[in-house]
């Protein structure tokens, strides 16, 4: 597991390309890429000391957003179980499972399964999501999303737990005396829960294990923290919690390209100079995304980080 409050240790992951092409992020030749790169990514990652690799949830994109947010959104399910039989060690984070969308027990069932057949592998991160036209196809209340939301994380505290046969009695959900199996490998499936809006915040306080932030500048990241410790404190909850950043896009060495401003590039000692802030703030983990122009530019740029700059953080 990731560190806790407290803990000295820091970690980084990544959300994997490919699965997700929205405009803000995707570089161009993601959209030829597929399987074969996916692969060679996520063993990439496990060779090079990742924490973990994430991948995101989107069931159908309106056609009003399609142009910025594509209609590409891998399965998250599908692509971790898929990426699973091809790595060792890293970790697969749902960034962010919108479980909103499905009942808990739907949920339970496939990322149980997950977890079995990775051996323990699993980081179920949580989202309320935001596409209004996914939850009305569905049948759920987009405005009370975050109601469902906070609910959903009881019952799957329930379902993804060591019984054979679940409890939860909830105003939206309801059951017992139904079995799943298998269950998953680990003890307790750590739930991490995504978004920096006020009611996120507080959601990762009081229920979370982690927190990942979502568009926090890291100015802005010191006040949350202090935040979510002092929500997390005065509910009462004594379990740890991993604390996420997403950093800005980084490029190990001299690019000779144009990688844009934000981009944070040089020398493995000013990068890592520059992300060991984040850990003086109190973070614990860091999701990492790198510029590049092709998938073998992206994977040596991992391998460079994993072996220049890990190290020095």
């Amino acid at each position: 597991m990731s560190a806790p409050l407290g803990n000295t240790s820091f970690t980084y992951g990544i959300q994997l390309p490919v699965q997700s092409q929205s405009t803000i992020y995707a570089e161009a030749w993601e959209a030829d890429a597929g399987p074969a790169d996916l692969v060679e990514i996520a063993r990439t990652a496990d060779r090079s000391g990742f924490d973990y690799v994430a991948s995101c949830d989107h069931v159908a994109i309106p056609r009003r957003l399609a142009s910025a947010m594509s209609t590409v959104w891998y399965d998250p399910v599908a692509t971790l179980a898929f990426l699973a039989g091809v790595t060792e060690r890293v970790r697969l984070l749902s960034h962010v499972a919108v479980v909103g969308l499905r009942h808990p027990l739907l949920t339970a069932k496939q990322y149980a399964t997950l977890d079995h057949l990775s051996g323990g592998r699993l980081i179920l991160g949580v989202g309320a999501g935001h596409v209004q036209e996914e939850f009305e196809v569905l049948g759920v209340d987009f405005e009370r999303r975050g109601a469902v939301l906070d609910e959903c994380v009881d019952a799957l505290r329930a379902a993804l737990g060591p019984d054979e046969f679940p409890t939860h009695h909830g105003k939206l959900y309801d059951f017992e005396g139904l079995g799943q199996r298998p269950r998953p490998a680990q003890e307790r499936v750590p739930v991490w829960v995504g978004g920096s809006s006020p009611a996120a915040v507080r959601r990762a306080a009081v229920r979370g294990d982690g927190w990942l932030p979502q568009g926090d500048p890291r100015e802005r990241l010191p006040e949350q923290i202090a935040r979510v410790r002092r929500l997390r404190e005065e509910a009462g909850v004594a379990e740890p919690l991993v604390v996420g950043a997403i950093t800005e896009p980084l490029y190990v060495g001299e690019p000779g390209w144009s990688v844009g401003r934000r981009t944070l590039n040089g020398a493995p000692e000013a990068l890592a100079e520059s992300l060991r802030a984040y850990r003086a703030m109190g973070v614990h983990q860091i999701q990492v995304r790198f510029r590049s122009r092709s998938r073998t530019e992206l994977t040596d740029q991992m391998a460079a980080f994993g072996a220049e700059v890990a190290p020095l953080l």
